[in-house]
């Protein structure tokens, strides 16, 4: 055999090695044919959320990102998405991605403050970012590089996943005045939300979405706070409490996520990395855009049912304000880890409401009341 046909075969066979070996993902429709499809490897993960389907726009958007997998895989790729219950209970969904029981879990990450404090930052602290400020933060601020670093602790990735907007304040049977109406109140809230509320002399309880109408229905608790008005008329709070405040100040922008498992994420091939990375960031814009579609029409069938709407005092507002700056100063001093997160979060936040508290600002209190 002549030297140059042997290296041409050689190399020829060394490639189809790599290929089938690595599991190379083609490029499929865009014209490229046969083999390199041909080794896609196939991938099924499964998806942990925090969330029940009824809440069809947060659970939802986990179901945009396994349809978006799908499609772009060519089916190759899939992930089968289990709501709160099915596999774990709704706050466990970061132990089942930690430990492999589930490639991926969707939740809001200051359900587990009690873990590490600093992972509210990954999704919103009282008094802290809107939608877009803590989209900007975490996508182009730094911010996702920080929280990656928490929960690297923890054996996952975490990738943003939507976010619902700023919040309402919740759904109270009594009418509340002022900071001393809230002493001994009952009242669901997770997160450092509640941490500000137990400061004001508030009885804090973390239920997860599917257990808090039963709660409140026999007098369990006092109050609740959810998402906004598409999602409290699907949960009915409106049945048995009619006083729903505004804002809610402990969550004016939360950005849900993602906890990929390490190991799961280390094992995916790189074009599949690819588009989840891509799916997700679909997904978390479809969150969004669905919520802003879908809470005007829904406050407003709230207000015909008798719902009575009532902004939270300045004196609250305050109370609440200042309660949660000492925590945030407190856990700083205690935690280098968490000063780290805090510190960044702090100066972006700064720099953010000066461009937001001049143009947008002007802008909305114009024409939003107008």
């Amino acid at each position: 055999m002549k030297r140059r046909t042997f290296l041409k075969k050689s190399l020829a066979g060394a490639g189809a090695g790599v290929a089938a070996g690595a599991g190379v993902i083609g490029c499929g429709p865009s014209g490229e044919t046969g083999p390199a499809v041909a080794t896609r490897p196939t991938v099924r993960w499964r998806l942990a959320s925090s969330f029940p389907r009824s809440l069809d726009t947060i659970f939802g958007a986990a179901e945009v990102l396994g349809e978006r997998v799908e499609r772009l895989s060519e089916g190759r790729f899939t992930i089968r998405i289990h709501p709160a219950g099915e596999v774990v209970p709704a706050l466990q969904v970061l132990d089942a991605a930690q430990q492999g029981t589930v490639q991926v879990g969707q939740t809001a990450s200051y359900y587990f403050v009690g873990k590490n404090p600093a992972l509210a930052f990954d999704c919103c602290v009282p008094f802290g970012m809107t939608a877009r400020q803590q989209a900007a933060w975490l996508h182009e601020g730094g911010g996702l590089e920080l929280t990656r670093e928490l929960f690297a602790d923890f054996n996952v990735i975490n990738f943003p996943a939507g976010n619902t907007g700023a919040q309402m304040g919740g759904w109270f049977k009594r009418e509340i005045h002022g900071v001393a109406d809230l002493k001994g109140l009952r009242i669901r809230i997770p997160g450092l939300g509640g941490a500000v509320m137990d400061r004001l002399g508030a009885t804090v309880q973390v239920l997860a979405g599917g257990d808090i109408y039963p709660a409140l229905e026999r007098g369990a608790i006092d109050a609740t706070e959810w998402v906004g008005p598409y999602d409290d008329e699907k949960l009915g709070f409106y049945k048995v409490a009619k006083n729903y405040y505004y804002p809610g100040w402990w969550e004016p922008g939360p950005s849900l996520s993602y906890y990929v498992n390490r190991e799961a994420w280390d094992k995916l091939p790189a074009a599949y990395r690819e588009i989840f990375i891509s799916a997700a960031r679909e997904s978390e814009q479809t969150m969004q855009a669905r919520y802003d579609a879908k809470n005007p029409a829904a406050l407003a069938r709230l207000v015909d049912r008798g719902v009575l709407l009532r902004p939270f005092s300045p004196d609250i507002l305050d109370a609440a304000r200042r309660a949660a700056e000492a925590i945030y100063e407190e856990q700083a001093a205690a935690d280098p880890g968490y000063r780290k997160v805090y510190e960044a979060w702090k100066k972006s936040r700064t720099e953010l409401n000066r461009w937001f508290g001049t143009a947008e600002l002007a802008y909305a209190s114009y024409a939003f009341l107008t």
